[in-house]
């Protein structure tokens, strides 16, 4: 996906690289002694239905191009293009794609298997959006076979018809789904492509992180996964999508479509567009109506969906699944609104720094200048007003809650590598994405020469530990306890990695509430927040 510079010819021809899974045979390309699938379809669906499994066939089916992402209600203008490019791809309801990258196309090699679920809220992305997203440098570094997948969002993934009838009964979970099909697909077919089908990793980031927290939430994935990554998509405050909600949200866009509850069936035949306009409406006028921002999301049936683990006690099915949870310190900028000065942040002067401080944090900012001197005591005081409340403490306690509960252990992280990008910025919202994926070396904002090779190496190491035997602990890295009730262990990857106990826990607690989302905020986030916003 992004510009990489050929050492070798690309092949693909009718006989080779051709993959034989139990139903047909699949064609590739093979590029740096990279096998590439891109483009396979994992599942069929009709709107508003179930997804089904694809049927056999003859011959070879191509897949050498990426297949249709999903539609989405409104593509938005990335603000933060240079920070964390995009690649933007044809949208289609028929979505239902995934991609490969492997170094082997044999049964016998059974490597672990890393499954990424792209971020956007449950609104937005795909399996391609984000250049970071290529998998060809995980899968080289670490000998892993990477698979990313595509889904049905908003309101085709997420409109719940349960009260309109049977078949409708989990139209609320499509996008959902969706996912455990193509897990379902990794489990029957992985094999052919040198993956162990006893050994997959979910990983996500922002709305993928939610998602792999719901899967964790879902009674029928056990044993379609055996170990889970969340990043930054857990945030504090955050409410299900309870069926109540569900269905006003749904009775406004039947109201606004002008399909009577009788006549439900219409909606499959409506053009996108009228739906994604109607559906957009809805949420608006609702979530004025009801003082709480609602978005399409999963909905917390206890059948399907049994709720996000941070609201609920986790499941039996996937209490035995370790998990690997953290944010970077920066996500969305809260304080933006109230942070305006010239120039950039590391060249304002100490009496600016602290008159800053106290605009935004007020009879707070004793208390938070010395947490923050706590917690970061080689890092600008500055910089504080920029730490993410919402995500960090949800990552700490999501550990922690799963070791309250007798859970397999669970590891926390925050990614604090400051940038050069305006003179220094600290990480923002996917900015860590390169970084597990080793592809910082191609996204000039965050390069840092020395550094960058280092770190990516490090996270890189302990990603791919953690997909081989559920323990990201591995060679270059300070040792990484898993999370106990009581010790607070942090793994800090920055320009000086360290393991850290308790050390922000003063911060969070002086930070005001600021920025956690309201009852059924599950806004898309991939490209709207944490661009380098640090100065004007």
């Amino acid at each position: 996906m992004y510009p990489r510079k050929l050492t070798r010819s690309v092949i693909s021809n009718p006989d080779f690289p051709v993959a034989v899974t139990p139903k047909g045979k699949i064609r590739g390309l093979y590029e740096e002694d990279m096998y590439i699938f891109r483009g396979i379809r994992y599942a069929v669906a009709e709107r508003f239905h179930e997804p089904r499994p694809v049927e056999a066939w003859e011959g070879s089916k191509e897949a050498i191009i990426y297949g249709p992402v999903s539609m989405e209600m409104h593509t938005p203008i990335a603000h933060d293009e240079y920070n964390v490019p995009h690649y933007h791809y044809i949208q289609d309801e028929d979505c239902q794609y995934l991609n490969v990258w492997t170094k082997h196309i044999n049964e016998d090699a059974k490597r672990p298997v890393m499954v990424w679920i792209h971020g956007g809220g449950y609104a937005t992305g795909s399996s391609i959006e984000l250049y970071a997203y290529d998998g060809h440098e995980l899968a080289e570094f670490g000998d892993v076979v990477v698979v990313s997948l595509n889904h049905r969002l908003n309101c085709i993934g997420y409109l719940d018809l349960s009260a309109y009838g049977e078949e409708y009964r989990y139209s609320g979970n499509l996008g959902q789904m969706d996912i455990l099909e193509a897990l379902r697909w990794i489990r029957d077919n992985i094999a052919a492509f040198g993956g162990d089908p006893g050994n997959v990793t979910i990983m996500g980031q922002s709305g993928g992180g939610g998602k792999v927290n719901c899967l964790l939430q879902t009674p029928s994935a056990k044993g379609l996964f055996h170990r889970a990554v969340i990043q930054s998509g857990l945030f504090k405050g955050e409410k299900d999508m309870l069926p109540e909600t569900a269905r006003k949200l749904t009775a406004e866009v039947l109201e606004k479509l002008g399909i009577a509850p009788e006549n439900v069936k219409e909606i499959e035949k409506i053009p996108y567009y009228k739906l994604a306009r109607a559906a957009q409406e809805a949420q608006s006028e609702l979530s004025y109506r009801e003082h709480m921002h609602i978005m399409f999301a999963p909905v917390k049936d206890d059948d399907f969906f049994m709720g996000g683990g941070l609201n609920n006690s986790f499941i039996e099915e996937h209490k035995n699944v370790p998990v690997l949870v953290g944010s970077v310190l920066g996500e969305f900028d809260q304080n933006y609104n109230q942070v305006y000065a010239p120039g950039s942040k590391n060249d304002w002067d100490d009496a600016q720094v602290d008159a800053l401080i106290r605009k935004v944090y007020k009879d707070r900012a004793d208390a938070v200048i010395e947490a923050m001197k706590q917690a970061y005591p080689k890092q600008k005081l500055v910089d504080c007003l920029y730490v993410n409340k919402a995500t960090r403490a949800a990552s700490r306690d999501y550990a922690r809650k799963r070791a309250e509960e007798g859970c397999a252990p669970a590891w926390n992280w925050m990614f604090n590598l400051e940038c050069p990008l305006n003179s220094g910025t600290i990480p923002w919202h996917n900015a860590e994405e390169a970084y597990m994926f080793h592809n910082a070396n191609y996204l000039e904002a965050s390069y840092i020469p020395g550094v960058s090779e280092r770190l990516q190496d490090q996270m890189t190491g302990a990603w791919v530990a953690f997909a081989a035997d559920g323990d990201p602990n591995c060679a270059g890295n300070p040792v990484w306890p898993a999370v106990t009730e009581d010790n607070g262990a942090c793994m800090i990857f920055d320009r000086e990695t360290r393991l850290a106990y308790h050390h922000d826990d003063a911060l969070m607690e002086a930070l005001p509430e600021r920025g956690v989302m309201d009852n059924n905020d599950r806004r898309p986030v991939t490209r709207f927040g944490g661009g380098p916003r640090q100065s004007i």
